[in-house]
């Protein structure tokens, strides 16, 4: 007996991994694929749907039709994918979460799998990823593309030979139209409207643009008479006004510290001043942290997105097929911020705990008097610009009935950038010197900043502080990639292939900082006028705990770039408040990879038919890291805990790097009966380290503290993740809409770059911290914690010293100036983070999945659950280095849909359980937790005839927010309120 669909399905698998040219490109053609291939003796089963329920069996017949364990989206049409983002859609399937940001999808995780470890091709081609806010990773993010140009996505969970490696959680194709995939005139024409409510729930200063903004979307295909010529345009442009409030320890918790710990930064030990205000304390041998700050912001964000696609297609002959097609897209986002922020010194203090072995303070007070503390208030200005562009040639020849060869070419550049005068991500500090004792009440999830004293009126208003960088990352692929397929016996196919990458990735950065916080200018060079009163509460009204009536409801917002101006000329520096021209780090690395691979795949004529492919693929890859990073050259103490780093002309390192790995795989299915299969497949695959990992030379950041200072460095030598993987998988396809599967994996992880740390001295910079001039002012009277005292004592006393620069008295009458490292003081000490292959990890998980349709009733059905489990966790009573899997979570989904002629409408309901986002907090090595998060989201069509359709969207219905805490609930990080976002459209189809 033949195997039925097998030759197909090879084929579909071949094509797909390179160009989508050749694969089922639209729903009825997939929905179609059963029917196609070998002549068989099975059943045919013809389904005829439209519409959602198209789009869902399609999908299911993408998911029974290939091999391996494969899962996908399909359009529902031409020019309508299921979602208007492409990571929502992608979240729908079983084993994939999704990162959010600024309440939209944009990076994926896969069976508990991080996004760096996920590989994202377009129409089979590695894609170069840029990200500003990820200066040095390697994930895709899907904010970047419109789904109005994609025709379907392939997620491929298990390893085959012929699959690109670089995806240990899975790898996606994301496949766009091809004109002679659909022959024929097909276009529609879409408009939206969309009002984001978060953009409503701002103060004035960053609230910007008009509640409701457009989005357009267009697509043309046409094929000529005979066939042979195609060409298709997409395009659309979308505008977004948003926003998003967050409460935040957004510098991180200072600690952990063993409750037995007495230095600074510690809460005071039983029988020293203070003890007596600590309800209970942390017990000896407990960890537990305190706050550096607490910060309130409001974010007002606008994004323009800008898509298209130029497709031309040429088949000569009916076995000969040529396309070139161009990618573009383009995502500005600006936004505006204004915040009110207290920082802790870690004086006198009064605090309760929750208990150990690990705690955190419900309430934390530090006692501040008089009160002349900063109440400090921000305003920040954030502006990028992403490029994306693709040129890629295809060439699929059927050289005769047992000969197929396919060739690939592409070039592929990511780019993202500042997109104002004033940098990518520039902030200025303003304050009140009128602070008093302060507390922060984090026993619900709203932290609680309650303030003592504060009077804007005695104390006015005034610049401190400034930053202003500029960000630059630039990713660029060349890829040439040749395949095949040969038949060798009337069962039998030999794939192989070969393929040149050449990778290159420079991220660079620049900051310009004004280290004073003390006070810059006086209060007299700003008008009353540019300060604009505001209140705290109303912008975190959907947060339990923000009704508390101790918080500090109060702060002035202002405009940035009034103040910034205003700045500059008060101060007589206004090349302080511009970015620098220049770039003081710029890390640059090239891999250049070679590749190849042979697959065998069988039918075999048994009882129960079994196709089986053997595999074995060859990489090779070289590295060469070059950084040009900054010396640094002296440290100042400026204020109490603030030691800026001063850096001289940047200096070049170059390192290199290589690997080498032979990949083998086998992967096999059972047909148990025409409606069941078992899939068993064992294979091994890697993932390429972040960039941050592999680029050279040590960067120091330039703020360090009274302990010293922090800094990364990379390790061009890093292998790459290996993972072994099974998947095991049963599924049964009980009618022609229906299926139930379930599967089980596993992967054992080698060579993970875990991070470690070490104590250096790089360019022996000297600290004021235990030098002559300390040491004197202790022996005076003042103790190691009192840093006001000790700075007080250097500036009365020794006013002319080396390094030494008296400044005038603040408002509490003490000290200001700067305290410069002289020889003879102590060499500073640095943590500087590396990495180093040396964890093991593995994981292991289910997958469940069913799809119902309700008969002819037009309702139907999915579901999904996925439980993933490890043994490495973050231990949170443990200090300093370990290893845990990052975004290791069990998720959900429910989606129900009703269609019938005219109406459509669908209820999608997602959940991701409380995951590991991160093992670094502002202050060092320490955990993020990002809380359990279900949103729905809802949507509406009606059919008004054959070609116009209208559509109504809901997404985040029940105004969810989202939260991240540290070793323990209460030790909060983020908390971020947004709201719900409607869109209404109109779909015109010719």
């Amino acid at each position: 007996m033949h195997y039925p669909k097998a030759n197909q399905t090879l084929m579909s698998l071949a094509v797909a991994a390179a160009c989508a040219a050749l694969a089922p490109a639209y729903a009825q053609e997939v929905a179609s694929a059963a029917t196609t291939g070998a002549a068989s003796d099975t059943p045919v089963q013809t389904v005829v749907v439209t519409g959602m329920r198209n789009s869902m069996v399609s999908s299911m017949n993408l998911k029974r039709n290939s091999d391996g364990i494969v899962d996908g989206i399909v359009a529902e049409d031409i020019g309508k994918f299921p979602d208007t983002n492409l990571a929502e859609s992608l979240q729908r399937i079983s084993g994939v979460s999704i990162d959010r940001s600024i309440g939209e999808g944009s990076k994926i995780t896969v069976r508990g799998v991080g996004p760096d470890f996920n590989m994202v091709l377009l129409n089979g081609r590695q894609m170069p990823t840029s990200n500003l806010g990820d200066l040095s990773g390697r994930a895709f993010d899907f904010a970047n593309l419109a789904s109005e140009a994609i025709s379907q996505i392939h997620v491929y969970k298990s390893s085959r030979a012929e699959t690109p490696t670089g995806g240990i959680g899975a790898t996606l194709n994301v496949m766009t139209a091809r004109p002679l995939d659909r022959p024929g005139q097909q276009a529609s024409l879409g408009i939206k409207a969309v009002h984001d409510t978060s953009a409503s729930n701002l103060p004035g200063d960053v609230k910007r643009g008009n509640s409701v903004t457009p989005e357009v979307s267009g697509i043309y295909s046409n094929t000529s008479a005979d066939g042979r010529f195609g060409i298709a345009i997409t395009g659309s442009y979308q505008e977004r006004n948003l926003g998003f409030n967050q409460a935040a320890v957004s510098n991180g918790w200072k600690g952990p510290f063993r409750g037995d710990e007495n230095n600074w930064g510690t809460i005071p030990q039983p029988g020293t001043p203070g003890s007596e205000n600590i309800t209970n304390r942390p017990a000896p041998g407990d960890k537990y942290s305190v706050p550096q700050n607490l910060n309130y912001s409001m974010n007002g964000v606008q994004r323009q997105r800008t898509n298209g696609q130029l497709t031309l297609q040429f088949a000569p002959t009916k076995d000969w097929t040529n396309t070139l097609d161009f990618t573009y897209s383009e995502n500005k986002i600006q936004t505006r911020r204004n915040d009110l922020s207290a920082w802790f010194n870690f004086g006198p203090s009064s605090s309760s705990w929750t208990p150990g072995p690990v705690s955190s303070p419900l309430i934390y007070t530090e006692i501040i008097n008089p009160a002349v503390s900063d109440i400090a208030m921000g305003a920040g200005l954030f502006a990028t610009k992403t490029q994306n562009e693709s040129i890629g040639f295809n060439s699929a020849w059927r050289v005769n009935s047992s000969l197929k060869l396919e060739l690939d070419a592409h070039k592929s550049t990511a780019e993202s950038m500042a997109d104002s005068p004033f940098g990518s991500n520039s902030t200025i500090g303003t304050a009140s010197f009128s602070r008093g004792t302060t507390t922060a009440d984090f026993s619900q999830d709203f932290p609680v900043l309650s303030i003592q004293g504060a009077d804007f009126q005695r104390a006015r208003q005034q610049v401190t502080g400034s930053t202003f960088q500029n960000g630059y990352m630039k990713g660029d692929i060349e890829q040439l990639q040749l395949k095949g397929r040969l038949r060798l016996l009337e069962s039998s196919n030999l794939n192989f292939g070969a393929a040149a990458t050449t990778v290159e990735n420079r991220s660079a950065f620049s900051n310009q900082q004004r280290d004073t916080w003390g006070g810059a200018t006086s209060p007299a060079d700003y008008p009353s006028s540019v300060w604009h009163p505001e209140t705290v509460r109303q912008y975190f009204d959907s947060i339990d705990g923000s009704d508390n009536p101790n918080l500090f409801n109060q702060f002035y917002t202002f405009n940035f770039e009034e103040v910034r101006e205003l700045a500059a000329k008060a101060s007589g520096l206004p090349q302080l408040y511009l970015p620098k021209n220049t770039f003081d780090t710029d890390r640059r690395t090239k891999e250049k990879s070679k590749s190849a691979y042979l697959q065998i795949n069988t039918d075999w004529d048994t009882t129960l038919p079994i196709h089986t492919a053997i595999g074995v693929r060859y990489e090779e890859t070289d590295v060469v890291s070059t950084a040009l990073v900054p010396s640094a050259t002296s440290i100042s103490w400026v204020a109490q805990n603030e030691f800026p780093i001063t850096f001289g002309p940047p200096t070049f390192t170059t390192l290199e790097g290589k690997y080498r790995h032979v990949l083998p795989s086998f992967d096999s299915d059972i047909e148990l009966n025409k409606d069941m299969k078992l899939r068993f497949s064992y294979g091994h695959t890697i993932g390429r380290p972040r960039y941050d990992q592999i680029q050279g030379g040590t960067v120091l950041d330039q703020l360090a503290r009274i302990n010293g200072g922090v800094g990364t460095q990379g390790n061009p030598g890093l292998k790459p993740v290996k993972s072994k993987n099974l998947d095991l998988s049963y599924e049964w396809y009980y009618s022609p809409q229906n299926f139930f599967s379930v599967g089980y994996f596993r992967k054992d992880l080698e060579n993970y770059a875990g991070q470690s740390q070490l104590n250096a001295t790089p360019f022996n910079l000297r600290t004021p911290v235990g030098g002559a001039l300390w040491n004197q002012a202790i022996a005076s009277g003042c103790t190691g914690g009192d840093t006001t005292c000790i700075r007080n004592y250097i500036f009365r006393n020794h006013a002319n010293a080396p390094g030494v620069t008296v400044g005038p008295n603040d408002a509490a009458g003490n000290a200001t100036g700067t305290i410069v490292g002289q020889p003879g003081d102590p060499i500073a000490n640095f943590v500087i983070t590396t990495f180093a292959n040396q964890k093991q990890a593995d994981l292991d998980g289910v997958e469940v999945n069913v799809q119902h349709m309700f008969g002819n009733s037009g309702f139907g059905l999915s579901a999904n659950y996925t439980y993933v489990n490890s043994g490495l966790e973050y231990d949170n009573a443990s200090v300093g280095d370990q290893f845990a899997l990052v975004g290791l979570s069990n998720s959900a989904n429910l989606v129900a849909i009703y269609e019938n002629a005219k109406w459509s409408a669908r209820a999608a309901y997602n959940w991701r359980d409380k995951f590991l986002s991160s093992t670094q907090d502002g202050s060092g090595p320490n955990p993020n937790y990002t809380e359990a998060y279900g949103q729905l989201d809802i949507s509406v069509g009606y059919n008004v005839n054959d070609n116009l359709s209208v559509q109504f969207e809901a997404i985040n219905v029940t105004d969810e927010i989202q939260r991240t805490h540290g070793r323990t609930k209460n030790q909060a990080l983020f908390v971020t309120q947004s709201g719900p976002r409607y869109m209404l459209g109109a779909r015109y189809k010719f």
